[in-house]
């Protein structure tokens, strides 16, 4: 709700600062006194257009500052959280601030809880705060896009309106697999010839991980031959040479051998050495020898390994990749070849999928649809039940169903809902703000707050004159109305009845000053001998009565007016 509204240097505003209560506040005053003025503000704070005419007259700029409890909960904190902001308010808790600040060349600043904002964010928290009718008129219920869910929110569709959303979400995502799939398989299809040539070429050559390195190698040592069966014949001769290397080591073995029980050991350790050379000089030989059998200085083995290491470098530049990536390449090529036998078959079953699951959002969205229709009849028979109390009975209500083609199917369900009126019997049904204009439009809409009261999260509710060209019986239904609203949100009303004023728990009494230098609009909360002396006042006129005060306590008592109005007519002070 609305805590306060602090006003400075707006229009004949020079310095203001309200307290408001829960409940039906009403604000009275004589036309031109300047009770538009104090909803100008309020629009300003909650983020509507402006321009420098609102900045009084001499001022360098105006501003508004609008306070609003805040339970920390909802869209209003989703939109806090997504723009950074810190949404606890004020140090009292539960509060949050909303100021902007225009300036004489008609620049504004807008800020929520002293932290700068846009003012399109302004606006959005500020539609979710408080429904100013006639300043916020795109919005709530005058924005068509809402209707659906005061039709759910009334009807009590919670669970039903989440099985739509879940199965909707399931369809979707089985679509976007299908989607997927099915490009996947047309891409691949466009590909097939290729992927059946490159596939066969890497069949052929076979490629293996860390054969390029291999090649190379053998490339080198058939590039090399010669030079390497001359260093292998070379270290065979020198091993042989003399008596050779193994005649020494065996000679010089057995010298040892004959005293070594004399030694006490002390030629074990070259004793062991001798033994151990020898086994290696064995192996030595072994491995030269196996060497010379292994090299192959026939041309064709240099030509052979030449052609295969160029073939795999020149495939790996086609497909460009390193020549060990041709395995991965061969196998992915491999893959998808065969995901086109198994592609159709794969398809098939996610369209069935994707099919079973529309024919689930379907069913979930006609029963929706069945249940906002029966929502929307009791709607329009308890909205229409309100209207001729209100001067409103030729007014007709309904709900329109407009059904949806497959594209425009979303989370809501199948069909768009929307709020029309039919002011007379001769013309046609349409929006409600098309069709109804001015008081008989406020009052329209009282009508549809009374009975969506549970249903119509917005805190804060604004009627700007609603009682305009009514009085007697449909301005004290007004008021009932008015009052009825009040026990499940905070609403303010800028009025000219007395019936309906007498209602408010709250009283505000707007005047304008007329001083020597300029006009100054003065805004007084009323105590109990001030209301009755301002009802009195909106009942006789000019001149107040004792009768007329008799007859503003009998309102503000609950009583009726005795003989009519006392001296006056309601809505011309």
């Amino acid at each position: 709700m609305l805590r306060s509204l602090t006003i400075r240097n707006v229009v004949l505003i020079d310095r203001l600062d309200l307290e408001f209560e829960p409940g039906l506040g009403v604000l009275t005053g004589e036309t031109g006194s300047g009770k538009s003025i104090l909803l100008d503000a309020l629009g300003l704070a909650l983020g509507v257009r402006a321009d420098s005419d609102l900045v009084s007259s001499g001022a360098d700029q105006g501003s508004a500052t609008a306070e609003f409890e805040f339970d920390g909960d909802g869209v209003i904190r989703q939109l806090l959280d997504e723009h950074g902001l810190a949404g606890t308010g004020p140090d009292d808790g539960g509060g949050l601030v909303l100021r902007r600040v225009i300036s004489e060349n008609g620049r504004s600043r807008a800020f929520i809880n002293d932290q700068p904002v846009s003012v399109s964010l302004m606006r959005q928290i500020g539609e979710a705060l408080a429904e100013v009718h006639g300043q916020l008129e795109s919005h709530g219920l005058l924005d068509p896009s809402s209707h659906a869910g005061f039709v759910d929110a009334f009807g009590g569709h919670h669970a039903l309106f989440e099985k739509v959303q879940t199965a909707y979400r399931a369809w979707r995502e089985a679509e976007s697999a299908r989607r997927r799939a099915e490009e996947e398989l047309e891409q691949s299809r466009k590909d097939e010839e290729f992927l059946r040539h490159a596939g066969a070429e890497l069949a052929q050559m076979e490629p293996r991980a860390g054969e390029e390195e291999s090649l190379a190698k053998t490339r080198s040592a058939l590039m090399h031959g010669e030079q390497l069966l001359e260093a292998l014949n070379e270290a065979a001769a020198d091993l042989a040479r003399g008596d050779g290397a193994d005649a020494a080591l065996r000679s010089a073995l057995q010298r040892l051998e004959r005293v070594v029980d004399k030694a006490a050991g002390r030629f074990d350790a070259a004793e062991d050495a001798l033994g151990r050379a020898l086994i290696e000089l064995n192996e030595a030989h072994l491995e030269i020898e196996r060497a010379l059998g292994g090299l192959n200085l026939d041309p064709k083995a240099m030509e052979d390994a030449e052609e295969r290491l160029f073939g795999l470098r020149a495939l790996a530049r086609k497909h460009n990749v390193a020549v060990d990536e041709l395995p991965r390449v061969r196998a992915e090529m491999e893959a998808k070849l065969a995901q086109l036998n198994d592609g159709t078959d794969a398809l098939l079953g996610l369209e069935r999928d994707a099919a079973a699951r529309r024919e689930n959002y379907l069913s979930a969205a006609a029963k929706l649809t069945k249940a906002r229709e029966k929502a929307a009849r009791t709607l329009k028979k308890e909205i229409e039940g309100e209207l001729p109390a209100l001067k409103l009975e030729k007014t007709r209500f309904d709900v329109r169903f407009d059904q949806l083609d497959e594209g425009d199917w979303g989370a809501g369900g199948v069909e768009r809902l929307r709020f029309e009126v039919q002011t007379n019997p001769n013309t046609a049904a349409g929006p409600i703000g098309r069709v109804a204009s001015g008081g008989e439009l406020a009052r329209i809409m009282l009508a549809i707050k009374v009975v969506l009261a549970d249903a119509d999260a917005v805190p804060t509710i604004v009627f700007d004159e609603v009682d305009t060209g009514i009085g007697g019986a449909a301005a004290a239904a007004v008021g009932e109305r008015l009052a009825r609203l009040a026990q499940s949100c905070q609403v303010l009303v800028v009025t000219h009845s007395p019936q309906v004023a007498a209602r408010g728990m709250s009283h505000w009494r707007v005047t304008k000053e007329v001083g020597k230098r300029a006009n100054e609009t003065q805004v007084a909360n009323l105590g109990a001998d001030d209301r009755i002396e301002e009802i009195a006042r909106m009942l006789a006129g000019a001149r107040v009565t004792d009768e007329a005060r008799a007859a503003a306590t009998r309102l503000i008592e609950g009583g009726e007016i005795e003989g009519g109005q006392a001296g006056g007519q309601a809505g011309e002070p």
